[in-house]
């Protein structure tokens, strides 16, 4: 049987999950009707923006996991929505959060290793814009996405 794994985890890592409602319905007692016409209400709502799996990333070749903070120059400071969706773009950028205190942009970015972060951190987050960066590399995940992995 051909394998697709790359594909899949592509497609999965962007959204393109739906709820167990079989799975929901038993575990709640509830029809599997009352469950899909809830669902549905809150997604047009937008309470639900996406389905995502949750992913063994040491097991598909992206273990290496860095919390990266920025510092913005000055001109860029006012606007920090841009350069935060700006580097939503890139597939190695898993989150970008615009925050308060020290720091403008907190990137969670994640990579094979850490040889591919350095190539990344080179050719990406070294432009104008970004005055000051510090990395935080990541020992173990232990919880992601309301997931505890083992």
């Amino acid at each position: 049987m051909k394998n697709i794994e790359e594909k899949l985890i592509g497609f999965l890592s962007q959204g393109y999950c739906t709820p167990q409602i079989a799975a929901l319905a038993k575990k709640t007692g509830e029809p599997a009707t009352t469950l899909h016409y809830n669902i549905k209400r809150m997604e047009k709502e937008g309470k639900v923006a996406s389905y995502k799996a949750a992913f063994d990333y040491s097991k598909l070749g992206k273990g290496f996991c860095t919390y990266v903070l920025l510092n913005l120059s000055p001109d860029e400071y006012a606007d920090p929505e841009r350069i935060a969706k700006d580097l939503s773009k890139f597939q190695e950028i898993e989150s970008v959060d615009i925050v308060t205190g020290d720091w403008e942009l907190i990137v969670k970015i994640r990579t094979r290793d850490v040889e591919e972060y350095y190539a990344f951190l080179r050719a990406v987050l070294s432009r104008k814009g970004i005055t000051k960066m510090k990395s935080l590399n990541s020992l173990k995940q232990v919880k992601s996405e309301f997931v505890v992995l083992d």
